[in-house]
C-alpha cells in the first residue's frame, strides 16, 4: 500500500533522519511511505497542493495527532486527516500516551479541571469535551487510534478494509 505519513514530525530538527526511519519501516511492512517531505515545493500554495496530491495517490493515511505545540493535534495534521477521510480512505491515528482529552487537559495545563454544570471546564472557562476519548470525537469516532507510534500504526493497517 502506498501510506501518507501526516503529522508535525515535518518540523523536527532531524526531519529528514526521521523521514528515512519511516520509510525504512514502512518498506520493512511492505508499503511505501508517501513523505511531505519528498515534495520540491517551497511555497505555501505549493506544500498545500502538493500535499493534497499525495493524500489523493495514498491507499491509507497513518496520522501522527500527538499533541504538538499545546494539548491537540497539529491543525494541519488534522486538515490532511479530514481530506483523508472526505475521500474514504482509512485513517490510523497514533498517540503516545493513552489519556483522554480531559486528562490531557489537565496534564498540560498544570491544574485539576473544575467541574460546572457536571461538566470540566479549562482554565480558560471553556467547557471540556468528555466522552471518554483519546482525542476530540471529529478524530476519535472516523479513524481508528493506537497507542505508540508508527510501529504500531503499521500493525493496525492489517484490520483496515481499503475503499474499492
Amino acid at each position: 500500500m502506498k501510506l501518507y505519513l501526516a503529522g508535525p514530525d515535518v518540523f523536527r530538527q532531524d526531519a529528514l533522519a526521521w523521514a528515512e526511519e519511516a520509510r525504512q519501516l514502512c518498506r520493512a511492512a511492505g508499503h511505501t511511505a508517501l513523505i511531505p517531505l519528498d515534495g520540491v515545493e517551497t511555497t505555501a500554495p505549493g506544500i498545500f497542493h502538493a500535499n493534497i496530491d499525495l493524500i489523493r495517490l495514498a491507499d491509507a493515511v497513518l496520522a501522527n495527532l500527538n499533541p504538538f505545540r499545546g494539548c491537540e493535534p497539529d491543525s494541519g495534521t488534522c486538515v490532511e486527516v479530514g481530506f483523508a477521510l472526505a475521500l474514504g480512505k482509512p485513517v490510523i491515528a497514533y498517540l503516545s500516551i493513552d489519556e483522554t482529552t480531559t486528562a490531557r487537559v489537565a496534564r498540560v495545563s498544570g491544574t485539576d479541571l473544575e467541574i460546572r454544570n457536571g461538566r470540566p471546564v479549562d482554565q480558560d472557562g471553556l467547557y471540556v469535551e468528555d466522552f471518554g476519548l483519546l482525542l476530540n470525537l471529529m478524530l476519535a469516532v472516523p479513524t481508528k487510534i493506537v497507542v505508540g507510534g508508527l510501529s504500531e500504526a503499521l500493525r493496525a493497517l492489517s484490520g483496515v478494509k481499503l475503499p474499492t
